[in-house]
């Protein structure tokens, strides 16, 4: 196999890696938070309406825990292709 076709592999896994990342983000952040917010305030969540527990606190958890994840599951795609720096 090609170093060159490796290399567009890499960055294709990278960019989908990144996408659903994104993606996860903008339904937790606007989706929970923003649009769907009068249907989840009828859900009770810890003693607050779970769409402003989202609004101030479930996008920013969601955002940390995508930060982990991205780095670890990077990690592991370098280790894939031949590029971790162990």
């Amino acid at each position: 196999m090609s170093n060159g076709n490796s290399a567009e592999r890499y960055w294709r896994a990278n960019l989908r890696l990144v996408a659903g990342c994104l993606a996860v983000w903008f339904i937790a952040s606007l989706g929970f938070g923003v649009i769907l917010v009068e249907p989840l305030n009828r859900i009770r969540f810890f003693g607050f309406e779970l769409g402003f527990w989202f609004a101030q606190q479930g996008s920013i958890l969601v955002f940390i825990a995508l930060i982990f994840y991205y780095a670890w599951r990077m990690n592991r795609l370098d280790r894939e292709h031949d590029l971790d720096e162990e």
